[in-house]
């Protein structure tokens, strides 16, 4: 009897060391969730790193965060990787390890939209996948027919049940923060439009107007889609924000991928500042 007796006393000893379950659910909640921002590449975080000033590095698997505040905001910063793989398992692993509140993918992109110029932003109302294609069928000799293609809608299983997406909307609220600090953007104009995403460069000035006219797109980068189907399978807000760093279509010969990624990131510390850590139901009024 005394063995046990002593057994619980380390026992309780011991557990009064480490916080409960409810503490520490009060204690994120007293922190606050982060505003998660995300960038494929160095160009497209080291302004928010810069903004942040200090910050605590985490590396899960090849994939690299960055927890700090952004005046006084609780953020983590992501770089992803190029690629709709990597957008996908970083983000994944961004979500089941610091839950984010939301999530911003940011970064450059290439121009479909001939009215918009280099070091135009794009706030994404929608994303799509337009690497999701199927094609007829043809037989040997019959060569490629690119311009029948037709879009496949991504399939997501939700509360037993599959449902099928054309394209992903970014949540309304945050499109409104956007919206809010695009005034404070000064290097080209602001619109809303929509993100193509797919893991094709496409250089192919035809192949762009097709895009650009079957799918609606206003630009196109390689993360955006994938980014915003996990967000959905989690049922974490997300939105995408693309800054034009090269167009096949508008008569601009500049191509300045590093200049465009700075310019985003700036965009994005201001969306973050007009969050704040209020509710999204505040940004709405």
């Amino acid at each position: 009897m005394r063995f046990f007796t002593a057994l619980l006393m380390m026992m309780a000893f011991f557990l009064a060391g480490f916080p409960s379950m409810k503490e520490a659910a009060s204690s994120r909640q007293k922190d606050g969730q982060p505003i998660a921002v995300q960038g494929a590449m160095d160009i497209e975080i080291s302004v928010l790193l810069k903004e942040m000033g200090q910050y605590k590095q985490e590396t899960h698997g090849n994939y690299s965060y960055y927890i700090g505040r952004i005046k006084g905001i609780p953020v983590v910063i992501s770089r992803t990787g190029i690629g709709m793989v990597h957008a996908a398992a970083s983000t994944a692993l961004l979500i089941e390890h610091y839950d984010p509140r939301a999530i911003i993918n940011q970064g450059t992109a290439g121009g479909h939209d001939p009215n918009l110029r280099v070091f135009d932003s794009v706030i994404g109302m929608e994303v799509m996948n337009i690497g999701r294609l199927s094609s007829e069928r043809l037989g040997e000799g019959q060569g490629i027919r690119p311009k029948t293609w037709k879009f496949v809608k991504t399939e997501m299983r939700e509360n037993g049940e599959i449902k099928e997406y054309a394209s992903f909307k970014s949540n309304p609220s945050l499109v409104k923060a956007a919206l809010r600090a695009a005034p404070k953007y000064k290097y080209g104009k602001v619109v809303i439009g929509k993100v193509g995403s797919s893991d094709f460069l496409n250089r192919e000035v035809d192949r762009i107007h097709w895009f650009h006219k079957k799918a609606g797109t206003s630009v196109e980068e390689m993360e955006a889609a994938s980014v915003a189907q996990v967000a959905i399978g989690f049922n974490i807000p997300f939105l995408s924000v693309r800054t034009v760093s090269n167009s096949e279509v508008s008569g601009d010969k500049i191509e300045d991928l590093e200049t465009a990624g700075q310019y985003c990131a700036e965009f994005a510390v201001e969306i973050v500042k007009t969050m704040g850590n209020g509710p999204f139901s505040s940004l709405a009024n």
